[in-house]
């Protein structure tokens, strides 16, 4: 048999490597931007055409690169931060496994100018599918300009998939802000289609959070500052006011680098448990300090996702941390802990730490709270928990049962009503259900989702037959959000008119809204909008509709509110249901009820 097995081409190897490292513009923009702060870059602009698509352009003034550097960075793995196995695990720079621009090069047309301080004359560098078209000394400022024109010019199949510019701008506004916010001493300018949308001067870090995130977060900050031997914390969580339906201001920083953690996220909604509602989301921005050698960050081609040694210490130290940061503005109790054995066997535990270090975070809350001998997870009774639980009840009482988010099931067809059928006039309700009895069994009713089909209904229905949508606000509503937010508020602007939304833009994030639909309850509104953002954003992966009909859909969702009934207003509603053109799944294929036969009842007492 003859041999089948090749090497790949490079310019192949570049354009796969491209698939994992360039998915989008935003990739793009992420891995540039890194490149600027690791050349030590102090003023950064960022400039875009078409959300990235027609141009991409990063200009720094960073410490620039020799000729001969310039040529090697474009090649496949050339990195100057790893020179052995150990370098690969004290990573502190943010680039490192010189891929990104290879990848970029190998599916976009690439110009890099770039001139080191002490250099009278630069190098210009042009590329187009890993191929150098140009290299010849210039002229040109210190620091590195390098653009990306056309990206996936060479690979129509990727480009075909790429978003709409608002969806691929939006994704851009997320990475940009990931990297200005753990670098606020860097002035950032972006720029798109020619006009400036955030100039962001050197500051300090809440400057830098206030002035991405808006200046109405400013009221809600809480800082967060604890030091121990293993690791740092510190930045800025929310009042429990500030919590919203969206998940946006939500950012975890690891030795300054942004990633995704369910884990530790969880530390954080747990520690506002009882504060804020199961639906909401608390505002968190977290900086971790430690040294590399307990975090991974080369499991994953984004660096966004990463491994720790030790992931249920900093889970005990998270959560032990915000805690404290809110009962220190008298937010919640400092509640006590019990004795973990899992985590009392970690080394970070059992090992001393040395001299220098205990005595730099001897101080600190969580250095009393967690290391007493070095041994245990401890905190001191501040507050008996049921004073914490009368406390509870007092400034957050329960809603009522009807409330409670419950698990669906998957969608499965059920028959209607059958006709002649007789329903009882008594009708019982337990937690979300709805239970009358029927001729042939029981029928057990979910209340929720028999409250979307009928909005549902009653929204489609208006929209047809054109009356009248907005309800005008006596007093019109300002609403600001993340530019991510605004991003995709802007694009839903001509589709949440159609179905009765009457806002605005009044600033570059901020909008005013004028009216809503009728059935949006008042005081309502902006708790309303934003869930709405939430639910778009994390679920436009999966659905393949209209933007109304996705809006018609999530608005059904929210205004469908469960509460606890009188037994006319019951047997009402299950009229109501009964009368919609779909009354067995709601328009997202949920079950709505089942019908319990007879027969079934009678055999579980056999």
């Amino acid at each position: 048999m003859s041999d089948i097995i090749e090497l790949l081409p490079d310019h192949l190897a570049n354009q796969i490597a491209a698939g994992e490292v360039i998915q989008r513009p935003a990739s793009a923009v992420k891995e540039l931007l890194e490149n600027s702060i690791d050349a030590g870059a102090r003023h950064i602009q960022l400039i875009l055409k078409d959300a990235g698509k027609e141009l991409i352009q990063v200009v720094d003034d960073g410490k620039g690169m020799s000729p001969m550097d310039a040529r090697m960075s474009f090649e496949r793995h050339a990195t100057s931060k790893i020179r052995n196995i150990d370098d690969l695990f004290s990573i502190r720079t943010m680039g490192f496994r010189g891929e990104a621009l290879a990848s970029i090069a190998a599916v976009a047309q690439v110009e890099m100018k770039t001139r080191q301080p002490k250099e009278e004359l630069g190098t210009l560098l042009r590329i187009e599918a890993s191929t150098v078209v140009t290299q010849e000394a210039v002229s040109c400022p210190e620091g590195t300009s390098f653009s990306i024109k056309n990206l996936f010019y060479n690979v129509p199949a990727r480009r075909k998939f790429l978003k709409s510019n608002t969806s691929e701008y939006k994704h851009i506004i997320d990475e940009f802000t990931r990297v200005a916010m753990a670098y606020p001493e860097v002035a950032f300018r972006l720029y798109h289609n020619n006009t400036e949308q955030l100039n962001l001067p050197g500051t300090h870090a809440k400057g830098r959070v206030l002035d991405l995130l808006g200046s109405k977060v400013e009221q809600h900050l809480i800082p967060v500052e604890e030091s121990t031997e293993l690791l740092q914390i510190r930045g800025f969580i929310g009042k429990p006011a500030a919590a919203t339906r969206t998940r946006g201001n939500q950012y975890f920083f690891i030795n300054n680098r942004f990633i995704r953690n369910a884990y530790l996220n969880h530390a954080v909604v747990q520690a506002y448990e009882g504060l804020i509602d199961k639906e909401s989301f608390p505002f968190y921005v977290l900086f971790f300090e430690l040294d590399p050698q307990r975090v991974d960050v080369n499991v994953h081609p984004s660096k966004q996702e990463v491994k720790f040694d030790d992931d249920r210490i900093l889970y005990a130290y998270l959560n032990a941390a915000v805690k404290h940061a809110l009962a220190r503005f008298n937010i919640a109790p400092a509640l006590d802990f019990s004795l973990n054995a899992d985590i009392q066997q970690l080394d970070a535990i059992r090992v001393l730490p040395n001299t220098e270090t205990q005595s730099k975070v001897q101080s600190g809350f969580l250095h009393h709270s967690f290391s007493e001998g070095g041994k245990a997870h401890l905190l001191e009774n501040q507050k008996s928990r049921a004073d914490w639980q009368q406390q509870r009840t007092t400034f957050f009482p329960s809603m009522p049962e009807a409330q409670t988010p419950i698990e669906q099931p998957e969608p499965q067809e059920q028959p209607t009503l059958p006709v002649g059928e007789e329903r009882a006039q008594q009708v019982l309700q337990w937690r979300e259900f709805l239970i009358t009895t029927l001729k042939s069994g029981l029928l057990v009713l979910h209340q929720k989702r028999a409250l979307e089909c009928i909005v549902y209904e009653r929204l489609v229905k208006r929209r047809h037959q054109g009356l009248e949508l907005s309800q005008q606000l006596l007093f019109p509503l300002n609403i600001e959000l993340s530019p991510a937010d605004s991003t995709l508020l802007q694009e839903l602007l001509p589709s949440l008119k159609q179905i009765g939304f009457d806002i605005e833009p009044f600033g570059k994030f901020t909008y005013v809204v004028q009216g809503v639909p009728p059935d949006v309850p008042a005081g309502k509104e902006q708790a309303l909008i934003e869930g709405l953002l939430e639910q778009l954003k994390q679920e436009s992966s999966t659905w393949k509709l209209s933007h109304e009909e996705r809006l018609l859909r999530s608005l059904s969702k929210r205004l469908a509110q469960p509460a606890y009934l009188q037994p006319e207003e019951a047997r009402t509603l299950i009229d109501e249901l009964f009368a919609c053109n779909s009354p067995q799944v709601t328009p997202d294929g949920e079950r709505v009820f089942s019908i319990l036969p007879r027969e079934s009842i009678a055999s579980l007492l056999v």
